[in-house]
């Protein structure tokens, strides 16, 4: 089991919380507040031990599993959190064989943790058959104290990865920014498309998705922010989709039409947040009624995102 930075190779000890983290929503940020105070209380620093690949993606490659965030994502929005360390193992089949004792010695051992949050519903070890008595009984015998971590239940309901991945993909997406407390955001590079929004009046940045795990949420039209690599900000509308009106069926493409800018971005790296769903993609009977529609999308979506609390 290795850790991919070299930082957690320190002797420092500390007070972690066990997870994939996947999205970094507010039930984890929930977590990560109650891991810096323990480890505050304890003059411990405090870390978060992840994983790089998500374990059902080891165990089961067969099943396509898509994440909400990329390993550098995660391992920014972790920083972000204030969190003195983060650690990423990489999951291997090998480690799916290890014991929940052999696993927490080897947190006890190599990255010196003390003390570990375990998730409400986290399971580990091999075919997770353990449950968290056993992990506190591992613990006394390892001098390691095992914390457990209460669901975070909002108003929307409970906050899980698994719930905003299947809200993203329902096209909710204003319930799943509030779970996330950011907007979802797809990261990729420019790449040449077939120009047909730039004859349609509306010229587009086609993208080409950084990340092949990542969750492409529903098809349709997003209000979104675009952030370039240098730093600046533009509103726009994103469409995500087969563009039916366009007769080019299988054609599926993600693609930006920035308001107000005017340059060349091929292999430009863009950030898109989605800000708003803004309609399901639609048949229109000619270009003509396509045009007419993306006009009012974007009437649309300028109002929306000139609104100071967007």
């Amino acid at each position: 089991m290795t850790a991919l930075s070299n930082e957690t190779l320190s002797d420092q000890p500390l007070f972690a919380a066990l997870g994939v983290f996947d999205g970094v929503h507010r039930g984890h940020r929930a977590v990560i507040d109650r891991v810096k105070a323990e480890a505050a209380a304890r003059q411990l620093a405090s870390a978060v031990i992840s994983f790089r690949t998500h374990p059902q993606q080891v165990l089961f490659p067969e099943v396509p599993f898509r994440m909400l965030t990329s390993p550098r994502e995660r391992e920014t929005l972790l920083k972000q959190t204030g969190i003195d360390r983060v650690i990423f193992l990489d999951f291997s089949h090998e480690m799916s064989l290890l014991s929940a004792f052999d696993f927490l010695q080897i947190l006890a051992s190599q990255f010196h943790v003390k003390g570990l949050i375990i998730g409400y519903d986290h399971r580990f070890g091999h075919n997770r058959a353990e449950g968290f008595e056993d992990y506190v009984r591992y613990g006394q015998k390892l001098g390691m104290e095992i914390v457990h971590a209460d669901e975070l239940v909002t108003d929307d309901g409970p906050v899980s990865s698994s719930i905003i991945r299947k809200l993203l993909s329902q096209g909710n997406l204003t319930v799943a920014n509030r779970l996330l407390s950011y907007p979802y955001t797809l990261h990729g590079k420019v790449v040449n498309g077939f120009h047909v929004g730039r004859e349609l009046g509306f010229p587009t940045a086609n993208l080409d998705i950084d990340y092949t795990d990542k969750l492409i949420p529903a098809n349709g039209v997003y209000a979104v922010r675009i952030g370039l690599t240098d730093g600046r900000r533009y509103n726009g509308m994103l469409n995500i989709g087969n563009r039916p009106t366009l007769n080019r069926p299988g054609d599926y493409s993600i693609e930006a039409h920035i308001f107000d800018f005017s340059g060349n971005l091929y292999g430009e790296q863009l950030a898109v947040e989605l800000i708003q769903y803004m309609r399901p993609e639609q048949t229109f009977a000619d270009i003509t009624a396509l045009q007419a529609q993306l006009a009012d999308d974007e009437a649309a979506i300028r109002k929306i995102l000139s609104e100071p609390s967007l």
